[in-house]
């Protein structure tokens, strides 16, 4: 399967740069992953599409203020460094570092007034850098100090309010990059959800940047997919097997949760507690069995999350859909506007 046939153009001004001032205030693509239907609604129409006993699925990773701008031990220059994920051993990190030349094995760089420190242990094939940090006190609220939220490369505007990229249900810090169709969210829409017999479910996968990178092959089966740490509890396993038990459907809000319910559920569906690192990659042939329906955002072209929101309806349902997003001027990537993916009433 070649990687070009999930390509599609996109005029670069539908690329949303700013957050709504209302997260309820964005549109709606519903579409029927059986049949390509197509209807244009409101995100708060979301009401309407879902029905007493379901559940949506939400992952409550946080964004880490990722992003650190220090010096150079040695000489004093400028490094800068963007906290990709933390690995197995105590304080060290993945990293991509800016300029790459300059940090090598045993370079140490210093942040803030030397408040914290790290060393580089060793530079890995892909140009990333693992380096262990040192400091005073707690790493998050270090890191909350002299750190800032990274954005995506294709936001090129200033984020007034960095919060607006955080959900607002937001609890396990660890992702390099918001779960963004939760952005759409507000507190007071949840309890109208519940309100409305749905019952909401929260796991956690730690997204890394990995999310923003294009695919380098040609063949979609050659592309090596990066690892995320993901984390289901025992209450929220019972959460899931008895709303199937019952009949209800199970929403994934965003790829991510998407990703993590495919790699936990069994082949009956049916899901335990469980934490680990995925690597687990969806492309169209993939057989479903974790999830019901899917609210996601739009994304890039070639991406692997295009890929995957193909394999849960069709390649052809989804770019037909996205022609018309592109059509009807819908609102793109972090900070645009979603699509629901479910089938008729009967699913």
């Amino acid at each position: 399967m070649k990687v070009s046939e999930f390509d599609f153009h996109l005029p670069e001004r539908l690329i949303a740069q700013q957050p709504l001032l209302d997260r309820t205030g964005s549109r709606l693509l519903t579409v029927d992953r059986e049949t390509g239907k197509t209807e244009h609604r409101t995100f708060v129409d979301l009401l309407d599409k879902v029905r007493p006993g379901d559940c949506l699925v939400f992952n409550q990773s946080k964004v880490l203020p990722a992003r650190l701008i220090g010096t150079k031990n040695e000489t004093g220059a400028t490094i800068e460094l963007l906290l990709l994920k933390q690995t197995e051993k105590t304080d060290q990190w993945e990293v991509l570092a800016k300029p790459a030349k300059r940090v090598k094995p045993g370079t140490i760089l210093s942040f803030g007034e030397h408040e914290l420190s790290c060393t580089c242990d060793e530079v890995l094939e892909d140009g990333k850098r693992l380096v262990t940090f040192s400091y005073r006190g707690l790493f998050l609220e270090v890191l909350e100090k002299l750190g800032s939220m990274p954005l995506p490369p294709y936001i090129k505007e200033r984020l007034d309010e960095p919060d607006r990229y955080q959900t607002v249900y937001a609890k396990t810090a660890g992702s390099a990059a918001a779960p963004t169709a939760g952005l759409h969210f507000t507190t007071p829409f949840l309890n109208q959800l519940q309100d409305a017999g749905v019952s909401l479910a929260f796991l956690t996968l730690h997204v890394g940047l990995g999310t923003f990178r294009p695919v380098s092959v040609d063949e979609v089966e050659s592309h090596d997919m990066h690892g995320e740490f993901y984390e289901l509890d025992e209450k929220t396993a019972a959460l899931l097997n008895n709303t199937r038990k019952a009949g209800g459907r199970l929403i994934a809000v965003g790829t991510t949760s998407a990703r993590t319910l495919e790699t936990i559920a069994d082949e009956s569906g049916h899901f335990k507690a469980s934490s680990g690192w995925t690597s687990i990659f969806i492309y169209p042939g993939y057989e479903f069995r974790g999830i019901d329906g899917l609210l996601t955002n739009f994304h890039l072209p070639k991406s692997t999350l295009l890929m995957l929101v193909s394999a849960f309806a069709s390649k052809e349902i989804i770019l037909h859909a996205y022609q018309e997003a592109v059509e009807q001027e819908y609102r793109f990537f972090s900070f645009g506007d979603a699509m629901l993916l479910l089938r008729g009433d009967n699913e």
